[in-house]
């Protein structure tokens, strides 16, 4: 979902580009933006590829399945069209139109801004903070038959 949706339940007529982008993001890894895992950080699919981006480094999130069978240049543009997809303020991302002419043609893409829910979350915290909760204060009867 959008982050200006999750955040604020606002609905945006880019809301479809958002998710768009997370999907392009999902096939070209191979992996799921939801529960994604790395060593190195907690941050989810949408922070790895941002930071494998600045550092330009982005063949390192392409699934190896891919170089073998794609030219990746083209690869590396659709990379490029699912960050523009997933930024965090909607009036940043393209319209579907313009993603369509994106990955259809070499017109010329602007640089990507920092994704929507880039950041890391802290997924080694303590398993002993609990939520508050009320107690059970149920009772049973035991209930026999004549």
């Amino acid at each position: 979902m959008s982050p200006e949706y999750v955040a604020d339940g606002i609905f945006s007529m880019k809301f479809d580009v958002f998710s768009f982008g997370v999907i392009l993001l999902e096939m070209l890894s191979r992996k799921k933006n939801r529960g994604f895992h790395h060593p190195n950080h907690d941050h989810n699919l949408l922070g790895h590829a941002w930071i494998l981006w600045i550092q330009d480094k982005p063949l390192e999130l392409i699934d190896k399945t891919f170089c073998d069978s794609c030219n990746m240049s083209e690869v590396v543009r659709c990379l490029h069209v699912g960050l523009l997809c997933v930024q965090r303020v909607p009036e940043d991302r393209p319209s579907m139109s313009s993603v369509v002419l994106m990955l259809s043609s070499d017109v010329a893409l602007p640089p990507p801004k920092q994704p929507g829910f880039y950041t890391e979350r802290s997924v080694h915290e303590s398993p002993s903070r609990t939520l508050p909760c009320s107690e059970n204060t149920f009772s049973t009867t035991m209930i026999e038959a004549r």
